[in-house]
């Protein structure tokens, strides 16, 4: 059994791959939210999952084949229609909410990541673990604000979203360090590149010259946070690591100030104080060991 003192240290190199992961999903959404407005939704999709799929072609070659072998095709075929799921539908939310809002309401997937990873793969419910969550949640709920204006129809999209994400993250760690985390790059990209191709020639809409690099950068972007992600819940327990994707609503927010001219009121603010509070108050529980050995 390991000690402490690795475990810590897995979790806070999980919870540091997480954050970076985080960061780069906003920035690839970002991009999004600019093409969906000027270009059929599939199509962007589209380019999100085949230009991950380029990049592994590219970066294992011949490798390729022996990389996609699977003792678990079961599993990596659920995890890739959940992370199509979660893309399609994000990116569908940003054509009738901002995206600091998409980001907030799609980020209510913590508490079910929590919660499915006790019931479904044993991990421990420890009251830090339940506090830095819920804590989290609280600063979510400050953000999106029930009752306001944000929560319409088009509200269900990020929530199911959240749904596939949630799926997503506990398949991972399930199959967690048992597989190459080439294995699931692949088999998601596949996946999301052959559903798209189809309904491609029925959305096409010709790409200008000056948006080339966006929709390459989204492929890019795309591909390096999945990997993060795939390595955070390798490296650590799904529920050490979950509250750190409500970073996501202090990511979206400067994206959305920057590029988009949505300012962050003040309850924004005080929402993502509180987030940020939860997410190093877990970060320190878990790597205490790892403090008191140094």
């Amino acid at each position: 059994m390991p000690s402490a003192g690795p475990a810590a240290a897995a979790a806070s190199r999980g919870i540091l791959l997480m954050l970076l992961a985080i960061l780069i999903f906003t920035t690839m959404d970002a991009l999004a939210k600019g093409l969906v407005a000027r270009y059929p939704t599939p199509q962007v999709i589209w380019a999100r999952f085949a230009g991950q799929l380029l990049i592994v072609m590219v970066l294992l070659g011949p490798r390729l084949i022996r990389a996609a072998r699977t003792r678990f095709p079961g599993l990596h075929l659920l995890r890739s229609a959940t992370q199509f799921g979660a893309t399609a539908l994000f990116f569908t939310a940003l054509n009738h909410i901002g995206l600091a809002e998409a980001t907030a309401l799609t980020d209510t997937n913590p508490v079910l990541i929590t919660l499915g990873a006790a019931i479904f793969l044993g991990e421990r419910l420890s009251p830090a673990r339940l506090i830095g969550v819920l804590g989290a949640m609280v600063g979510a709920l400050i953000v999106i604000r029930p009752g306001s204006e944000v929560f319409s129809p088009a509200a269900l999209l990020p929530l199911g979203a959240a749904v596939c994400f949630a799926i997503n993250a506990l398949v991972t760690r399930h199959i967690g360090a048992q597989e190459s985390p080439w294995a699931s790059m692949i088999w998601a990209a596949a996946f999301g590149t052959i559903v798209m191709s189809c309904a491609l020639p029925l959305v096409w809409s010709p790409v200008a010259p000056s948006d080339l690099w966006r929709f390459a950068l989204v492929g890019v972007l795309g591909a390096g946070a999945q990997l993060c992600l795939i390595r955070a819940f390798s490296l650590a327990e799904a529920s050490v690591v979950a509250p750190f994707t409500y970073t996501g609503i202090l990511f979206a927010g400067l994206w959305g100030a920057l590029l988009y001219g949505e300012v962050p009121d003040r309850w924004t603010v005080i929402g993502a104080v509180v987030i940020v509070s939860a997410g190093l108050y877990v970060w320190r529980q878990e790597t205490a060991p790892l403090r008191a050995r140094a």
